[in-house]
């Protein structure tokens, strides 16, 4: 996984305690505990990186694990060694096949305004994989 041209990269033995903010994209592969404020870039949790933080960003793509609340205003982009364990709340929302989110999640048009929300957990998610279809109760 290699950053994106023109980020600002944080490597795997940083650690950061307290807030971070900034105008514009970082990837970060360390580790974070606090707050982070990127509200009008991109954040990228990298496959080592370990945040125990609130997230307020434009978009973020996590690789790595990720605890605490997410709010963004585009898109919450979880890929397959993604571990979230807090709510999200965004514009758009991908999660890749074997990611985990545990939390709540609502999603919010940016335009419209129209406000769409569902809860979603680990097992849920890994539930609608794999499962086998619901039977029904003999009726009588």
């Amino acid at each position: 996984m290699k950053p994106a041209e023109g980020s600002t990269v944080i490597g795997k033995s940083v650690v950061i305690r307290g807030d971070l903010s900034g105008n514009e994209d970082l990837y970060m592969d360390g580790d974070i505990e606090g707050t982070i404020t990127l509200t009008d870039s991109q954040l990228t949790v990298g496959p080592n990186a370990r945040v125990h933080a609130n997230v307020s960003v434009r978009d973020i793509v996590v690789f790595g694990r990720l605890t605490g609340n997410i709010q963004a205003t585009g898109r919450v982009d979880l890929r397959q060694s993604a571990f979230v364990n807090g709510d999200v709340l965004a514009g758009r929302l991908s999660i890749e096949e074997s990611a985990v989110l545990k939390g709540r999640v609502e999603l919010k048009a940016s335009a419209e305004g129209k406000l769409t929300s569902a809860s979603s957990s680990a097992a849920t998610a890994e539930a609608s994989k794999s499962a086998a279809p619901l039977s029904h109760p003999a009726q009588a």
